[in-house]
């Protein structure tokens, strides 16, 4: 499986689409709201995609709920995640039964089309980013944790691996690093014990099979944004926090990402620092030059790490209204949407 995902422009695939989807580098593909139609034609597009690649490919999708659910129409609405903690009044138990109610509805729906994984819980705090915001569960780590662990529950009981984002934090950072580079200066300690302890403590606990890291430089850790750097990845998330999973870069396309140069610097760096897959999105050209040019290689153990994130559900979208999950899931939240 090779260590790009790359996107599409259509709704359907071109011979352009199909050439690049059997290039050996390229192990994946995430779909976006430009891509979609309806269920059935979105089921239509992923089986084509899995018949070109001819491979094991992952594909994905961002479907978090609230303002980033990438499917609507024929989707049922999957709530921002930062509403769940008013809806259940605040009370613990109700809020994690509804995080994870969420999961599983999402879970099914975006599996019942042909799309392994989510790019999801969003592990960040809710603090002072806009683009962040209500995505996040809870600005108190503690209740993020709480949340994101029912969330990842839910994904698991249906099949789906889970997604941590964006490490070690973008909650604390004003900028948005779809537009610019955050920088956050506040100190190593800070950060190790507010934003970073719902990755650690998912971590711990066995339960996120992949993360993202962040397009941001934490100055007082190091010099390099966290998805360029050896040190955040190879150093604290492998040896100091243990993590074995899926390291995803975030869009090598955002503007966080320029800090290290072109599109080919971009992918060569972040595979360098520990990335498995290197998301290259919304810019053909470059994903073409990143192809060509890019020193970038298939690597045996990132390989093995990505196959795990490929789902083990079966049920396709004739299956689905006969699900009795989904069937309690939908009739749950129902009531807040």
């Amino acid at each position: 499986m090779g260590p790009i995902m790359l996107d599409v422009l259509g709704t359907s695939l071109t011979a352009e689409d199909k050439e690049l989807l059997q290039h050996p580098l390229v192990g994946g593909l995430i779909l976006f709201t430009r891509n979609y139609e309806s269920p059935e034609q979105i089921a239509q597009l992923t089986a084509d995609i899995r018949k070109a690649a001819n491979k094991e490919f992952i594909v994905a999708v961002d479907h978090e709920g609230g303002r980033v659910q990438r499917f609507r129409d024929g989707f049922s609405l999957i709530p921002a995640m930062g509403k769940i903690w008013n809806y259940a009044d605040q009370n613990v138990a109700m809020a994690q039964a509804l995080a994870k109610q969420s999961a599983i509805l999402m879970a099914l729906e975006v599996q019942a089309v042909g799309i392994d994984i989510s790019f999801a819980p969003i592990l960040d705090i809710d603090d002072i980013s806009a683009v962040i915001g209500d995505r996040a569960f809870h600005k108190n780590p503690e209740i993020v944790c709480q949340l994101a662990s029912a969330f990842v529950d839910g994904l698991h009981l249906v099949g789906m691996k889970a997604t941590g984002k964006h490490f070690p934090g973008h909650g604390s950072v004003q900028a948005d690093s779809h537009l610019s580079l955050p920088i956050d200066p506040r100190s190593r300690d800070e950060i190790f014990s507010l934003d970073m302890l719902p990755f650690k403590t998912l971590i711990n606990s066995n339960k996120v099979d992949a993360l993202m890291p962040a397009h941001v430089i934490f100055t007082e850790v190091d010099s390099e944004a966290v998805g360029f750097s050896p040190y955040w990845l190879k150093e604290i998330l492998r040896k100091e926090l243990g993590f074995n999973g899926v390291i995803f870069s975030d869009d090598l396309s955002m503007e966080g990402a320029a800090c290290v140069g072109g599109y080919v610097e971009r992918a060569e760096a972040a595979q360098q620092a520990g990335c498995d897959m290197l998301l290259l999105c919304n810019n053909r050209e470059s994903c073409i030059e990143v192809i060509d040019n890019a020193n970038i290689s298939i690597d045996e153990q990132s390989n093995q790490r990505l196959l795990r994130l490929l789902k083990t559900s079966t049920g396709g979208l004739k299956e689905l209204s006969g699900n009795i999950q989904w069937q309690h899931a939908r009739k749950v939240l129902a009531e807040y949407l």
